[in-house]
């Protein structure tokens, strides 16, 4: 295929997949005017401009509720501070094995600290921000030499995503200007553009170029090669706008390279729906009721005057304590200073309304599950009723936990993986891993609280049944205490090297009973030493028993 062709096909689906989205700007743009007014590029030129863009809001409620949203999650999902996953294989007995436990350990550390030293979490951060408002975010993941990857987080209306026949977003497109310093200090000056070049040496460093990056499956390729050019995705950089055939870089990846979660999800739909989109009519409300609260304030306390005719084009103080003058002896000034109506609105109704409103912008944002425990009065509630609240709103946020976790947290670690595989800086694996396949579990606070709802059946079974065991301890039989330990662990999510395994259990409990045999053995020994000390003390005609006893027994032997 000739080189033209492929780029004249890049250009005409990024044309199609703009068309695709065109029916989602309006909406998005409202959005962000009225909640993220400094997030969404839809325009090109949208980069690095500083005006002011929050004009349309008059009350932040939903962009507080939107933040604390983007800050729930990155805390209870993804947190920096603790362990939010762990690698594992889905075989139990495999997964008993110390060796096999330790290697993924050590890769779940050496994930973590890669996480740790890039941007990973200040993507994850602005990722949820996209998600909760625009209901689509979009990161890209790309190897770097010094923190072993590096993201580009994405906002809405740059970018433009296609689906599989799964419905798993497999292709992105992107717009984005970069200075021309940048530009050449990223693809060297052999790839770009004549106009680019002569920028370059004329020292104009600062002026912007539009760039256009395509990363979609690879159609055409040979599997039996892992160079660029025959990876599953292709990675392919250009300049826009310019007639010659010349790319900034043609490259692929083994994986998809873009984590875009969506936060829910119609069949048939490419992007996704949000809580802001929910919210908005409720956010828009409360910015015009928040302007008409305003302006009846302002009738209130500055009202329209009606002011005699004749004091025109005389000094009026109209601020408190303020005095005009005005000549009664020439007439002018005769009649009174009044406002024009009468203003003494009931404000009462409107705020009512107003907090209702609030309300319902923040159950839209789930802020009453985020804040849940700095909001409920804990005075007469049990931990049981804490619990069963917890377990109520977690379940609400379950389906989008799902999600995320499959189209953002999962591919996330899967990239790092990957990429610290071919960089070498995984251990060697032992045998048994040899052909396993590898899997993510989550043990973040969201996660474990959801695990931990599970538990609440099995608390209630070993109460009960340790009321039962008082009266009838055979009942005990029938609770396996090794089983109980390795379930319940696995529900709140507790690190394995905290639980002995089965094998060492096996062996710390052969020790303790050959330790109760031997006391056993050595107390038995002890009191018949004992019992041989009472008989040679007890006395008898000629002798005493213990004599009695050896003559009985020698004279048996003489028989």
């Amino acid at each position: 295929m000739a080189e033209t062709t492929t780029r004249n096909q890049l250009l005409n689906r990024w044309s199609m997949l703009k068309r695709e989205r065109a029916s989602w700007f309006s909406h998005w743009q409202e959005i962000s005017r009225n909640l993220l007014p400094r997030q969404g590029r839809f325009f090109i030129e949208d980069r690095n401009r500083g005006e002011r863009r929050h004009n349309a809001i008059y009350d932040s409620t939903g962009t507080r509720a939107l933040r604390i949203l983007s800050a729930g999650l990155m805390g209870g999902a993804t947190s920096p501070a603790r362990p939010w996953f762990r690698l594992k294989v889905r075989d139990t007995q495999l997964m008993k094995a110390q060796a096999v436990k330790q290697w993924l350990d050590d890769g779940t550390g050496l994930i973590l600290a890669v996480f740790q030293k890039s941007n990973t979490y200040r993507a994850l951060h602005s990722l949820y921000n996209e998600m909760g408002g625009f209901g689509t975010g979009a990161d890209l993941i790309v190897p770097d030499y010094r923190d072993v990857l590096h993201h580009t987080p994405l906002t809405t209306g740059e970018y433009c995503i296609a689906t599989d026949w799964r419905g798993e977003v497999c292709t992105i497109y992107r717009e984005f200007q970069t200075p021309v310093g940048s530009l050449v200090k990223e693809f060297g000056m052999k790839q770009v553009s004549a106009t680019v070049k002569t920028l370059y040496d004329r020292g104009d460093l600062d002026s912007w170029v539009t760039v256009i990056h395509a990363i979609e499956p690879r159609a055409d390729r040979d599997v039996t090669k892992l160079d660029p050019a025959n990876m599953a995705w292709s990675s392919t950089y250009f300049e826009h706008g310019v007639n010659d055939n010349q790319y900034l870089r043609e490259s692929g990846f083994r994986r998809f390279p873009a984590i875009c979660p969506r936060w829910d999800l119609l069949n048939g739909d490419i992007y996704g729906n949000s809580p802001g989109m929910e919210a908005l009519g409720d956010v828009k409300q409360l910015q015009h009721q928040n302007l008409r609260q305003g302006q009846a304030i302002d009738y209130q306390t500055k009202p329209p005057l009606q002011v005699p005719l004749t004091m025109k084009n005389q000094p009026l103080d109209t601020l408190p304590g303020g005095i005009s003058y005005y000549d009664p002896a020439t007439g002018a000034g005769k009649g009174t200073i009044q406002s024009a109506w009468q203003v003494n609105l009931d404000l009462s109704h409107l705020r009512e309304n107003m907090q209702d409103v609030r309300q319902r912008i923040n159950e839209a944002f789930y802020t009453d599950l985020f804040l849940m425990l700095s909001q409920i009065d804990h005075t007469g509630m049990t931990a049981t009723e804490v619990a069963e609240r917890h377990e109520e709103k977690l379940l609400m946020l379950g389906p989008v936990l799902e999600r995320l976790d499959n189209e953002a947290l999962a591919p996330l670690v899967d990239n790092a993986f990957e990429m610290l595989l071919q960089a070498n800086a995984l251990p060697p694996p032992p045998p048994e891993l040899h052909g396993m396949e590898l899997e993510v579990e989550y043990t973040s606070v969201l996660a474990q609280a959801q695990r931990a709802v599970a538990t609440n059946g099995v608390d209630r079974f070993t109460s009960s049944l340790g009321v039962i065991a008082q009266m009838k301890p055979d009942v005990l039989d029938k609770f396996d205490s090794d089983q109980w330990v390795d379930a319940y662990s696995d529900m709140l999510g507790v690190p394995p090297s905290l639980i002995t395994p089965s094998d060492k259990v096996a062996l710390i409990r052969q020790q303790r009973a050959q330790a109760q045999q031997q006391a056993a053995q050595l107390q038995a020994a002890e009191q018949a030493s004992v019992a041989a000390r009472n008989l040679g003390a007890t006395p008898t005609d000629g002798g005493n028993a213990a004599s009695d006893v050896m003559g009985m027994f020698a004279q048996g032997l003489g028989q």
